[in-house]
C-alpha cells in the first residue's frame, strides 16, 4: 500500500473515530451551521489559518490537486470564477507577474479576469498551487466558494479536519 493510501486511510479513520487534533490550538468560539455559513461568517484570519494548514504540498500533490481544481472551477458561478481569477492576478502581481505575462506564460485565452473561462482560471490556480502555494492558500481563504466543490479524498480529508474543528456540534 502506498504512503498516500496509508495516510488517507489514517485520516479517514481518525475522523470517523472522532479523533481530531486542533489545527491551531485555539478554543472554538463559534459554531457554524454549514460550510456556506462558515465561509460567510468566519473571519479572514480564521480562514487563512485553516486553509494554510489544509492545503499543504506534502499532503496533496499538485498532480492530485489539478484535476480537482478543474472540476471545482467548472462548477462555481461565473461571478465567483471572475473573483477567483481577479484575486489570483492581484496576488501574483505583487510578486512581479503581470496579467499579460501570465496570459502568455500559461497560454490563457485572455488576461481580463471577467472574460476568462473555467479552463483559464484552472490554469491560473494550478500555476499558483505549483509555484506560489502561499498565494494559492490565501486566495482559497479569500474566495471560499471554490473549496466546497473539491472532492479528492486527500482534499476531503484536509477539509474534514477543518470541518470538524469549525462545524462541530
Amino acid at each position: 500500500m502506498s504512503s498516500s493510501n496509508r495516510y488517507k486511510r489514517q485520516i479517514m479513520s481518525d475522523l470517523a473515530g472522532g479523533n481530531v487534533e486542533s489545527l491551531d490550538g485555539s478554543s472554538i468560539e463559534e459554531n457554524y451551521d454549514n460550510f456556506d455559513d462558515f465561509a460567510n461568517r468566519s473571519s479572514r484570519e480564521e480562514r487563512h489559518g485553516l486553509f494554510r494548514r489544509a492545503f499543504d504540498h506534502d499532503k496533496v500533490s499538485p498532480q492530485q490537486m489539478e484535476p480537482e481544481l478543474q472540476k471545482a472551477i467548472a462548477q462555481i458561478k461565473p461571478k465567483e470564477r471572475d473573483d477567483v481569477a481577479r484575486e489570483f492576478f492581484k496576488q501574483l502581481k505583487k510578486r512581479g507577474l503581470s496579467e499579460k505575462d501570465l496570459e502568455k506564460q500559461l497560454g490563457l485565452s485572455t488576461h481580463h479576469a471577467s472574460r476568462m473561462n473555467a479552463d483559464d482560471v484552472s490554469k491560473l490556480a494550478s500555476f499558483a498551487y505549483h509555484s506560489h502555494p502561499d498565494i494559492f492558500q490565501d486566495v482559497m481563504a479569500d474566495q471560499p466558494a471554490l473549496i466546497k466543490f473539491l472532492s479528492n479524498p486527500l482534499v476531503g480529508a484536509a477539509l474534514g479536519a477543518v470541518a470538524s474543528k469549525w462545524l462541530h456540534r
